[in-house]
């Protein structure tokens, strides 16, 4: 007897990491009728801190909507959503524009919450739908042959699946591995993510604002994003500025003063400094087409346009449908062809979105060239709308649809 017809954790399906690529995937299997396990390395309660991916598209709700009807106007409910954003250039505003709210139950273009409360209810909803899960769980290696995946925990314990969904993150146990490598680069300079709770007596206007070069901030970049319960905050550092410095204790709150209404400088709930990676997966399957890539554990992007999760949860509806049809194929051959297309399209779409993520970052740190092209649209931003509606979108990235997905337009 083979170790995997052995082994007493065999499962026909498993996926590797509870956050919400890995419990979209779970309620995409079980919608097709398929069992499944997550194997999460954390305890069921686990706190993780700051809002993380705080902007949930609407084509992102929708797809959740198709795996457990009615959980995209739940998390429709809990978020929030603004209907005016501005932008200022050196403090003068360049463009402004305010949407009319969606009809009572339609969909809105996007909820704006904590990714704590995404995952709350998506493990709500997997649970109304079956799926099993084994907390506790930290994935330390992972071997593929055609009959299959074992899986190793770092407690010894062992597992057998069929097919794995690896959605363990930008640290992917699974993914390292398998000796499937990550190419790209990191961004240069720095950033400082702040997340603040709402003042109660000083409610701010319900809008998402973003500054060119803030003059009470010696003209760094910020972006401001309201979400339910707090905003989020981005600081654009200089280049010999000192993340430390400016993301904790008095040089923290000194410039979240000069951005927002005193009171939110003692409201800090989570602050962090990132160099963004840019970064994808060489393959998003192994070799014997058995895993599956999908979310951070595959790609990592620069967060401009909100194309993390807002990519993962598409890789996790696209990876139980390949399961699935690799499940129901006749033949070996088809079956690791339904893996080979999710692999390719995947990583097609992967491919766009850190492209569009790097052109946003082009664009936020701009040489001598782009600078005069900022500067002009600036001055001509209020006889020309265009240069305005150019300067408000620029941050984002290019707003086409990578192929496979669709982006926020709102």
């Amino acid at each position: 007897m083979t170790e995997s017809a052995a082994c007493p954790n065999r499962r026909p399906v498993i996926v590797v990491g509870a956050g919400p690529v890995g419990l979209s995937a779970a309620l995409a299997l079980r919608a097709l009728g398929r069992p499944v396990t997550v194997m999460e390395a954390g305890e069921q309660d686990r706190l993780r801190p700051g809002s993380r991916a705080i902007f949930v598209h609407r084509a992102t709700l929708e797809i959740l909507d198709r795996s457990h009807p009615g959980l995209a106007h739940d998390l429709a409910a809990q978020g929030l959503l603004w209907h005016t954003k501005r932008t200022f250039y050196a403090g003068r505003e360049v463009f402004s524009r305010s949407y009319t709210p969606p009809p009572p139950g339609e969909l809105p273009h996007f909820s704006s919450l904590p990714q704590v409360e995404t995952e709350r209810l998506l493990l709500q909803a997997c649970k109304e739908a079956g799926v099993e899960f084994a907390w506790n769980q930290e994935v330390a290696t992972a071997a593929t042959s055609g009959d299959g995946v074992l899986l190793a925990t770092t407690g010894g314990t062992r597992w057998h699946a069929d097919y794995v969904i690896a959605a363990d993150g930008a640290r992917s146990a699974v993914r390292d591995s398998l000796g499937i490598p990550l190419q790209g680069s990191r961004s240069d300079g720095w950033y400082v993510v702040v997340d603040a709770e709402e003042d109660p007596g000083d409610p701010l206007p319900v809008e998402r604002i973003f500054h060119y070069a803030h003059p009470a901030v010696d003209g760094r970049n910020v972006l401001l994003v309201p979400f339910a319960g707090g905003w989020r905050v981005d600081l654009q550092l200089h280049d010999d500025d000192d993340p430390e410095e400016l993301s904790t204790g008095e040089g923290l709150r000194g410039w979240l003063r000069a951005v927002l209404p005193a009171p939110y400088a003692e409201r800090v709930t989570w602050s962090s400094t990132y160099r963004f990676l840019q970064v994808i997966a060489e393959d998003f399957a192994d070799e014997h087409r058995r895993v599956l890539l999908a979310g951070e554990a595959a790609h990592l992007f620069a967060p401009f346009g909100a194309r993390g999760m807002n990519s993962g949860v598409p890789d996790a509806e696209a990876a139980a449908n390949a399961v699935h049809l690799a499940m129901s194929a006749s033949g070996p051959a088809r079956a690791e062809a339904a893996v080979t297309e999710y692999a390719l399209s995947r990583r097609r779409s992967a491919v766009y979105n850190c492209d569009a993520a790097g052109a946003a970052l082009t664009h936020l740190r701009p040489g001598p060239e782009e600078r005069a092209r900022l500067e002009s649209a600036a001055e001509n931003a209020e006889r020309d709308p265009s240069m305005g509606h150019w300067l408000d979108i620029a941050p984002y990235g290019p707003r086409e649809a990578a192929p496979g997905n669709t982006i926020y337009k709102y």
